[in-house]
């Protein structure tokens, strides 16, 4: 690879871009990633001359990899083939004598979580980062590297549409390049220059440090979880186990604490001396290692930056905004989600269709996940650096025999925080695009009784037929990560809602409606085949009939606005374990009424934002108008009816 990489010639002509992202690890790539699929000029840079070679962040947790498969990019990842892992194994000293012993397993994504891949993948960084790099050049984007961001400022009085001039430098200072911007985002990690020249401060939550060794490399031994991810406690210290590709695996080994009498934040130990510590932790069980791929120590303090953002024109995103321990696996998937949250936002306010505030959620929302993780992270260290319970108190919780016995503490957070940890326990908390009953949408309509979606959170799994092709399909990964609303039209029994569906068709057709009002500028010359986003770049729709496929005819049971999204069109007529007596289990399991249906808003991002009754009239409409009228550049026209 040469030591510079330009961006493409359009790039270079003209010093004005939509964003600068400055770091081209997990967060800056997810966001440049978005963004370039979504036409925007972006310039990336970062400060290494080339993507991480080994190391670093490893783990990708369920949610994270539904994400990925939605943007087509999971198979890129899969083809590497990562270690998978489906269990977590927990080892303790024994009741008595010495060494260590199992004392229990536990699922890593357990079955009360309705996961589509129930495991954790294990891959270096550095080709998460090249999956992410090739997309790019799909569209037209490369890193520029290696160089650096020497400052900037953000004017929008001195330049409303570019308000942000940012100064770049060339790594060995031998060239300079100042560029103007709509946006300038920080994914340059914990030690970020954009938050230290916003002057923004980080609190960390916990004042005690810890100091710990990592070491990636293939190893002979005879432990036999060594293919599992295990925590090990022994009287010798405590190890953490995490399997990876290519037969390597990866220690964390705790080396000093704050808490210790010789603390040093800057102790350190070389990988032979790690290497006699694992050895110790491990005894009975013999380790080797045949070679050693990547070694590191650092300290881990929990940090929280106070502001993601100043003036909704500079963003911070990743490390740069929350620093953790490694051990939880959460450092990338956090970094995705950062950035997923704010790719779609800023394309909604650039592409004219939500009102600037709608950024200021992005801190608000995100900001709150961050501290949730900190504080489980926090218990989580604080255990896995303390020696455990009695070994029989584990072996009876993970057997559980006794109802009358504990898991102990360590077990029980790592249980308490497997739905967060696996991506899914992500809760956004009420505003304008999560509804709530505080929200200005006040139909009655609104969030009928008996749904079990909650608002804020990930849509609930389902499979589905495809009425057009008879694919059985995850409806949830049916619409790609295109920065479009998906209103789900659960649809009941078509004798049941035929005039409700052809009302909701006739009222999305008025010009004021939520639809009607962003419709597509090219919409007379759209593709026959274009399935998403015939109508309007801001919306696709997806109905779902409680119907046997072969009950369905879409240009009888639908409206012809409706039909035309013909790819679009499911059977809820697959068998879910978790609804076992449902006629139709997607309708039953988002709590939605068998025959008469309802309307179910996901963000762009995959995240629920309102879930409203179908009935006949211009009721359902009026309630969606009330919802994104919250939000939306355009006055909607609420009462549809009364023209």
């Amino acid at each position: 690879m040469s030591k510079t990489m330009e961006t493409q010639s359009s790039q270079t002509e003209s010093p004005h871009y939509d964003i600068v992202i400055v770091g081209a690890g997990p967060v800056g790539l997810m966001l440049s990633t978005c963004l370039a699929r979504w036409g925007y000029k972006i310039k990336h840079i970062d400060n290494r001359a080339e993507p991480t070679p080994t190391g670093r962040a490893d783990g990708i947790q369920p949610r994270s990899l539904d994400l990925l498969r939605n943007m087509g990019l999971k198979s890129s990842i899969m083809a590497h083939k990562p270690a998978r892992v489906f269990e977590v194994a927990f080892w303790d000293p024994p009741k008595s004598g010495q060494g260590i012993v199992r004392t229990g397993t536990w699922a890593s994504c357990p079955s009360f979580i309705d996961a589509r891949y129930p495991f954790t993948t294990l891959l270096h960084q550095g080709r998460i980062e090249r999956v992410f790099i090739s997309d790019l050049a799909k569209n037209g984007v490369e890193i520029q590297r290696p160089w650096t961001i020497k400052g900037f400022k953000s004017d929008d009085k001195l330049d409303p549409e570019y308000p942000v001039e940012v100064h770049l430098e060339h790594i060995d200072g031998s060239r300079q390049e100042t560029v103007r911007a709509k946006y300038l985002f920080s994914g340059e990690g914990a030690r970020s220059s954009v938050r230290d020249q916003l002057g923004i401060k980080i609190t960390h939550k916990d004042p005690i440090t810890h100091v710990w060794g990592v070491i990636d490399g293939v190893v002979n031994t005879d432990f036999p979880d060594i293919k599992t991810k295990c925590t090990i406690h022994s009287q010798n210290g405590s190890v953490m186990v995490i399997p990876r590709e290519d037969n390597m695996v990866r220690l964390y080994i705790q080396i000093a604490s704050s808490t210790d009498a010789d603390w040093s934040p800057r102790k350190t130990a070389t990988a032979e001396e790690v290497q006699a510590s694992a050895k110790r932790i491990f005894h009975p069980y013999l380790i080797e290692w045949e070679r050693v791929e990547w070694y590191s120590v650092y300290p881990i303090g929990q940090g929280i930056s106070d502001k993601y953002t100043i003036d909704h024109r500079v963003f911070l995103g990743g490390d740069a905004c929350h620093t953790h321990s490694p051990k939880a696996g959460q450092g990338m998937n956090t970094a995705f989600l950062d950035a997923l949250n704010l790719a779609w936002k800023l394309h909604a306010v650039e592409s004219g269709f939500a009102d600037r505030a709608v950024l200021t959620t992005y801190e608000a929302e995100r900001k709150d996940v961050a501290e949730t993780l900190l504080s489980f992270d926090n218990k989580y260290a604080k255990l896995f650096s303390q020696r455990p319970p009695a070994a029989k108190e584990v072996q009876a919780a993970s057997e559980q025999t006794n109802a009358q016995i504990e898991d102990n503490a360590f077990i029980k957070t790592f249980k308490e925080g497997c739905e967060f940890t696996s991506g899914y326990g992500v809760a956004y908390k009420p505003n304008a695009l999560n509804w709530s009953p505080a929200h200005s949408a006040k139909s009655p309509l609104i969030h009928p009784e008996g749904t079990k979606l909650r608002m804020g959170r990930i849509m609930i799994n389902a499979d589905v037929t495809r009425v057009v092709d008879a694919n059985v399909v995850h409806l949830e990964q049916e619409v790609p990560l295109n920065g479009s609303f998906r209103i789900y039209i659960f649809a009941g029994k078509p004798s049941v809602t035929s005039t409700a569906l052809k009302d909701f068709a006739s009222h999305l057709a008025n010009k004021r409606s939520f639809f009607g009002s962003y419709l597509r500028s090219d919409i007379d010359s759209v593709s026959h085949h274009e399935k998403h986003n015939p109508h309007s770049l801001f919306f696709t729709f997806c109905t779902v009939f409680s119907a046997r496929r072969d009950q369905i005819e879409i240009a009888r049971d639908l409206p012809t606005l409706l039909a035309r999204y013909r790819d679009h069109v499911y059977a809820d007529d697959r068998w879910d374990r978790r609804v076992p007596d449902a006629e139709a289990a997607a309708h039953a399991k988002m709590g939605l009424d068998q025959e008469k249906g309802g309307i179910v808003v996901v963000r762009p991002d995959g995240y629920v934002g309102i879930v409203t009754k179908l009935i006949e009239g211009s009721g359902t409409v009026d309630s969606l108008n009330e919802y994104f009228g919250a939000f939306c550049t355009k006055k909607l026209d609420e009462k549809a009816a009364q023209l």
